[in-house]
């Protein structure tokens, strides 16, 4: 049975999380130093260990990533996905989903859709498409490829967690990961976007819109500029950290999906997370050598002020839960593994909560995934789960959604006046609830589970 000890130093983890999350920024990792304060000298816990193998990891790839943005290589991405939504204007609520998606896998890193909003606004509103259909799409889908792209922090934090586990048979990497996430994302996707095109009032339909339009100078500020990367041209060494970057996210793919490639180390092969960390870190080092990149202006990208802020996230959180859970993880092994048991979406939906708690997918992984495994449930049902990572769209305070709100100039992405009946609850739970569905049943067909 789980004692009053357990509860009371429950209600401390959840009110530093709860906080941490209210405060913002690195806020959530910065109180979990008080939570551990508390459970060690308080109630005299042993302290946990903190994820240095995933904070290390998580590092190196915000390094890379942030050496392309450094170099100007993301900009290139940009307008190659551009070109496309222009051409195709009539389906941006199928194209830019999509769009947002694959570019954010390639690069391992949601904020690249704060590029591509306006220009999908732009797009939207000059063909009388109402915005917030893609653009509240386009921000759930770019997070939704968080845990689908081996350059993200929650994925990788994933395979480091998960390394040396067997699924289905076989030792843990990238191919089973992958083979549950992407599947399930395209689905998860498809369903946003079939959402998206009937959700709202058309927009000449929509009384509210048509007001704020009957003001000459309201339509020109709703209506405004075109805003394009088209005809902008990049110098040869912007396009080439693009290539490198891809590149080196393809060889760390190809190690995770061909394990006999690894080198030999005392009889096992090379750990995916050194290779992962070697990699990123050679990538970015290649972006500055032969990129005509300032190896100080990396530190200053928004990239990397992001990942710095997940890296603290992770370690306050990460150890704080560590050292509460392992202190009572006989008990916990005890009643969560029947009803996990019982109800195998009780794990996904605990993932779903804690990372809408603590507003981050690999904060959110590096808490539950490893009590989940401690505690005995099967590491196939925690890979097929994995899209359940994604819950921070419950309530709209996420950068990206904030973005999308202050982007569309025409209102139509909006926060209702209970908070909670905003623009991105739905396409949200449409498509997580989706993908993880994808994903449990893909596990059941693979044997992972």
């Amino acid at each position: 049975m789980l004692g009053f000890d357990f509860w009371a130093q429950l209600v401390i983890v959840l009110v530093a999380l709860f906080y941490g999350a209210r405060k913002g920024g690195m806020a959530l990792g910065l109180i979990g130093g008080i939570g551990l304060i508390i459970l060690v000298f308080g109630f005299h816990l042993k302290p946990g260990k903190p994820p240095v193998d995933v904070i290390l990891t998580i590092l190196s790839v915000i390094c890379a990533s942030a050496a392309l943005q450094a170099a100007g290589g993301l900009d290139c991405l940009l307008q190659i996905a551009e070109k496309m939504l222009r051409k195709h204007p009539r389906a941006v609520c199928f194209l830019a989903p999509y769009l947002c998606w694959f570019l954010a896998l390639l690069c391992g890193t949601g904020h690249v859709v704060y590029t591509m909003l306006p220009i999908i606004y732009d797009v939207a509103i000059k063909n009388g498409i109402r915005p917030e259909r893609p653009m509240a799409a386009s921000t759930i889908a770019s997070q939704m490829s968080v845990i689908c792209s081996p350059a993200a922090v929650a994925a990788v934090s994933m395979i480091a967690l998960c390394d040396g586990y067997l699924v289905g048979g076989k030792a843990f990497g990238f191919i089973q990961l992958f083979s549950i996430t992407i599947p399930g994302a395209l689905v998860g996707l498809f369903a946003i976007s079939v959402f998206s095109m009937f959700r709202g009032k058309d927009l000449d339909k929509d009384e509210e819109f048509q007001k704020l339009i009957a003001d000459p100078e309201q339509r020109k500020y709703v209506y405004g500029e075109t805003t394009t990367l088209i005809g902008k041209t990049f110098r040869p060494e912007q396009w080439a950290s693009l290539w490198i970057f891809l590149a080196t996210v393809a060889a760390v793919a190809v190690f995770g999906m061909f394990p006999e490639l690894r080198p030999i180390i005392g009889k096992k092969a090379l750990s995916m997370t050194l290779i992962i960390q070697m990699f990123m870190l050679a990538c970015g080092a290649f972006i500055v050598i032969f990129c005509k990149t300032r190896a100080s202006s990396i530190g200053k990208t928004p990239v990397f002020s992001a990942g710095c802020v997940a890296i603290t996230a992770v370690f306050g959180v990460a150890w704080m839960a560590d050292t509460m859970f392992a202190a009572h993880l006989a008990d916990l092994k005890a009643v969560m593994t029947e009803i996990v048991r019982q109800y195998p979406w009780a794990y996904a939906l605990v993932l779903i909560l804690t990372s809408k708690l603590v507003n981050s997918q690999a904060a959110a992984v590096a808490t539950i995934v490893p009590v989940a495994l401690s505690i005995g449930v099967p590491p196939g049902l925690v890979v097929s789960c994995a899209a359940a990572c994604y819950g921070y769209y419950i309530l709209p305070t996420y950068p990206s959604d904030l973005a999308a709100l202050q982007f569309d100039r025409s209102g139509t992405t909006h926060i209702g006046r209970f908070v909670i009946n905003h623009s991105f609850i739905l396409p949200g739970l449409i498509g997580v609830l989706t993908a993880t569905a994808t994903g449990y049943v893909l596990g059941l067909i693979y044997g992972f589970i």
